[in-house]
């Protein structure tokens, strides 16, 4: 019993550890936008950002992962577990749609960045969270045109 198990958590940790090596999981814990493609599922998207107006103010990041270490962390490790998930058997949507977490952090990440210039829009519907959804109009922002 005890061999099978120390096989079992060897094929575990030695397969988890080189899909992790090969698909550059380190590179995760970086700004570098370039790790954000190392799919090329993400090649539009990144294309998008370099011809963006976000391109010189804002990294991958900035937009997509909480900015507190640990909620970014754990939003990266979330991530990172459904992306490699999603790959590995091949069952993402084409094209590629963002989830309902990340969603409102990308919400909360707009609203903070752009507080100066929306606040009167958020005084005047601060009781109405529903209209908050940035990209609903906004949707070619940080990666141009919608494919």
């Amino acid at each position: 019993m005890g061999l099978l198990l120390a096989i079992l958590l060897g094929a575990v940790v030695g397969l988890g550890g080189s899909t992790f090596i090969y698909g550059k999981g380190l590179s995760y814990f970086s700004n570098d936008p370039q790790s954000c493609k190392n799919c090329h599922i993400m090649n539009d998207q990144y294309d998008g950002w370099l011809k963006s107006s976000h391109h010189a103010v804002a990294t991958c990041n900035d937009c997509h992962a909480p900015h507190g270490l640990l909620p970014k962390l754990m939003s990266k490790a979330d991530n990172g577990f459904w992306h490699s998930k999603g790959f590995t058997l091949q069952d993402f949507p084409e094209p590629i749609r963002i989830r309902e977490h990340n969603r409102q952090v990308l919400n909360r990440n707009c609203l903070e960045c752009h507080h100066d210039l929306v606040e009167d829009v958020v005084a005047a519907h601060a009781s109405d969270e529903t209209r908050f959804d940035c990209i609903r109009c906004h949707v070619a922002s940080g990666h141009g045109p919608e494919r």
